[in-house]
């Protein structure tokens, strides 16, 4: 029975996340209080505090459950790839307005690069986030020069430029569509990151 009490309340805490973080995507951060979210999540506040006892403590475990859940799927993305170049260039999907990961995420991403200006907690979090980027994109880079398709590069400083990239072009996109489509952010970035890779090894790339 303890067992069961325990899974209801993990359940309990899950669904409360879930809709804090679509109430923060859908408002911003600073417009949120404690009381929407128990709104949404259809707790009272006293309800609510049981679980979260302030609202940093709510929003901090809201991010870190989004971003988990996008490396997630990120990794099985580009380990559904054999080939180097096609695991670095895998993630067109972030350029889906259809993708409902998208259209809750990018809001997300954007509030806490705002709160990591001034806020070490959410500074520590966005380095986090960048970390496991740089992560997963320095094993494909590794990955290519062993099987020697790519040149001995950095692949620290590689896999940093990669990430850099598609922050940017993300960025671009998504915060000025008219003058920045998908067409363009998907061509683009392949051609940044295939050209990249490309240059730092001149002639010595398969």
């Amino acid at each position: 029975m303890e067992g069961n009490a325990a899974a209801r309340e993990l359940v309990k805490r899950a669904f409360i996340i879930d809709c804090a973080l679509h109430t923060i995507s859908e408002n911003g951060s600073f417009n949120v209080t404690m009381e929407d979210i128990a709104k949404s999540a259809g707790f009272s506040k006293g309800g609510l505090n049981h679980y979260f006892s302030s609202k940093d403590e709510l929003f901090e475990a809201a991010f870190q459950e989004y971003f988990d859940r996008i490396f997630v799927r990120s990794q099985e993305r580009i380990n559904s790839f054999s080939d180097p170049m096609d695991k670095l260039l895998s993630f067109d999907w972030l350029f889906n307005w259809e993708d409902p990961d998208v259209n809750v995420g990018y809001p997300l991403l954007f509030d806490c690069h705002v709160l990591a200006v001034r806020h070490d907690t959410y500074r520590k979090i966005f380095h986090e986030w960048v970390e496991r980027w740089v992560d997963m994109l320095r094993s494909a880079v590794i990955e290519g020069i062993e099987k020697g398709v790519f040149p001995k590069i950095d692949p620290d400083a590689t896999a940093r430029c990669i990430s850099a990239i598609y922050h940017g072009f993300a960025t671009r996109w998504y915060l000025d569509k008219e003058g920045h489509s998908t067409a363009w952010a998907i061509e683009y970035y392949r051609k940044a990151i295939t050209g990249l890779i490309k240059g730092m090894g001149g002639d010595d790339i398969i």
